[in-house]
């Protein structure tokens, strides 16, 4: 897989004042095209700072992004990395403000000046993909947590970007919807190819990521393989975390002499491994 980000000595402070002591300090990564990246780590560790950086709702105050070969830090390069990379945030309120789903769901695709025979076929297409065709005529404030994040990530998906970056999407949601939307969000990457980068505080979510990056003080600490990092006392020590339950079952069993193998990551994986 081709690099689809490129981070060169990202550094980055909001007030001219405050240079000396960096939100995010001399950060280098890449993802590569098609991948699923967490990105976790403490509040305020410049987790949401780093992911605006990616669609340049940011700029680097040093250092570079490059997205799929444009710059962000050029001018004339911004509409098109937009197009290329789409956001959804924590709230998806702030996202829904139409009379019923599907006019949220076109409403960039207006702004694009698109005809509307293709903003409906975009409109039926994104809708699917996340389960949402059903509630098309639907008010916003007529659906579920979950539900309302899926039409917040339909209306991106309905622009067709190559790149998804979701900003803690389930922090206020129930069981029921954050199952929702993690199922509706690992589907655009396994299916689809999608490259997703989702930040999160839920520890088993990051789980089904293929890599892991975690940030502390604006700094990268880890990047690498989820099970790598959370059957690791070291790293989780440093990144101030603590690994999902059935990782610390995992070690607990392992630290007791029960074999078992590290790369376990539900209850069902653990009692397969136990009774084999």
């Amino acid at each position: 897989m081709s690099d689809f980000i490129e981070i060169e000595n990202l550094s980055f402070w909001y007030k001219a004042e405050n240079a000396e002591t960096p939100i995010l300090k001399d950060i280098n990564l890449s993802i590569k095209r098609g991948e699923f990246v967490a990105v976790v780590g403490p509040n305020g560790c410049g987790k949401s700072t780093l992911i605006r950086h990616l669609n340049g709702l940011l700029i680097p105050r040093r250092g570079r992004v490059v997205v799929d070969g444009l710059d962000t830090g050029m001018e004339n390069n911004l509409p098109f990395i937009r197009r290329k990379v789409g956001m959804v945030f924590q709230n998806p309120d702030t996202q829904l403000f139409a009379s019923v789903v599907e006019e949220d769901v076109a409403f960039g695709l207006e702004n694009m000046c698109l005809p509307q025979f293709q903003i409906r076929d975009r409109v039926d297409e994104a809708l699917a993909r996340v389960g949402m065709s059903e509630y098309r005529d639907y008010p916003p404030h007529r659906l579920s947590g979950g539900q309302k994040q899926k039409a917040a990530i339909a209306g991106i998906l309905a622009m067709r970007p190559e790149c998804v970056i979701l900003d803690e999407p389930t922090s206020m949601l129930d069981p029921r919807g954050k199952r929702e939307v993690m199922e509706a969000v690992r589907a655009l990457n396994t299916c689809q190819q999608m490259t997703v980068i989702y930040v999160t505080h839920d520890m088993t979510e990051a789980l089904y990521c293929d890599r892991l990056v975690a940030l502390v003080e604006g700094q990268t600490v880890f990047t690498g393989l989820p099970g790598e990092f959370f059957m690791s006392p070291e790293h989780l020590c440093r990144a101030g975390l603590r690994p999902p339950a059935i990782k610390e079952l995992v070690r607990a069993l392992i630290d007791a002499g029960i074999e078992v193998p590290t790369g376990i990551n539900s209850p069902e994986e653990l009692v397969g491994a136990i009774c084999r």
